[in-house]
């Protein structure tokens, strides 16, 4: 399963709001660090915002920062999310699949079942899980701000 740049991009902001939680980062910021789009990168942070998992300030001096704890973001619960419109293959979305043998293909059955059991082991992490080595992390981050 592959993932869309704006679920790769959600767990990147996360990632780095979670290394400091109390300092304001902006999205400049972000995109410099890692060498990624400034434009994409907004549309995920006011998605993140939206769904609660961080808290924008605006004004001179406003930035974001990690809403929730660590613990409590779960990793599997927020690629669920974020991937929710992206099908993995066509026969997954009937009502466009042009497939001549989806009524009697087992095909989509088994990658239903891959790729629930992607999204179980994906649910037994959480943010803390990946900031685990922070220290690490930061160094890298930090080379770029």
């Amino acid at each position: 399963m592959r993932l869309t740049t704006f679920t790769d991009y959600t767990i990147r902001v996360l990632v780095y709001l979670a290394l400091d939680r109390e300092k304001l980062a902006t999205a400049g910021e972000l995109a410099n660090s890692y060498g990624i789009s400034h434009n994409h990168l907004t549309k995920v942070v006011h998605y993140l915002g939206q769904q609660g998992y961080i808290e924008t300030i605006r004004g001179k001096g406003g930035g974001m920062r990690l809403a929730l704890s660590p613990e409590v973001v779960n990793i599997g619960v927020l690629i669920r999310q974020t991937e929710q419109n992206s099908i993995l293959v066509e026969c997954f979305s009937p009502e466009s699949s042009q497939c001549r043998i989806l009524p009697a293909c087992r095909l989509a059955g088994v990658l239903g079942e891959a790729q629930e059991a992607f999204f179980k082991v994906l649910e037994k992490y959480t943010l803390a899980d990946l900031i685990s080595n922070a220290s690490a992390l930061d160094h890298l981050l930090s080379g770029h701000a």
